[in-house]
């Protein structure tokens, strides 16, 4: 089994692999998984550090594999303009709810009761699969370190 202990945010080297995850699953600190090429792995980072899609990490014998997200069942909530869309995202922020914020629209895990509050406000709601990435949190901006391999 491959074992990987180390993160790179690039590195000037060739990726050998990849690995593809849920978000769940990247916000753990050990995971037990199979790369895309079919194998073994098992991921060791540091606590409260969730694995970045786009990230690499380097094995014990030196072989780098890419971070993938998988897509999974999510609620994206489509708002039609700036000011109904900063109040859904208060109101959701309010709930401590996980969330990807992007441009007039925000995604969380499938809830109904956020649908039903989203909803009201008239946002779109769009359940096709998506990767999930949700927002760190401020508390986290500045603690996520990243190294540079060659």
């Amino acid at each position: 089994m491959l074992k990987a202990y180390e993160r790179f945010d690039h590195i000037h080297s060739e990726i050998s692999d990849s690995i593809t995850l849920d978000h769940d699953t990247r916000k753990k600190a050990r995971i037990k998984a199979k790369t895309d090429g079919g194998a073994d792995i098992g991921i060791f980072m540091a606590r409260g550090q969730p694995l970045l899609v786009g990230e690499i990490i380097k094995t014990e014998c030196g072989q780098f594999m890419r971070v993938k997200g998988q897509a999974e069942p999510v609620t994206t909530a489509i708002a039609n303009d700036w000011l109904t869309f900063s109040k859904v995202c208060y109101h959701l922020g309010n709930r401590h709810t996980s969330m990807q914020i992007g441009e007039l629209w925000l995604r969380f895990k499938p809830d109904h009761v956020l649908e039903a509050l989203a909803q009201k406000y008239g946002l779109t709601i769009d359940k096709t699969p998506a990767i999930f990435e949700p927002e760190n949190g401020a508390y986290a901006i500045g603690t996520h370190e990243h190294s540079h391999a060659h």
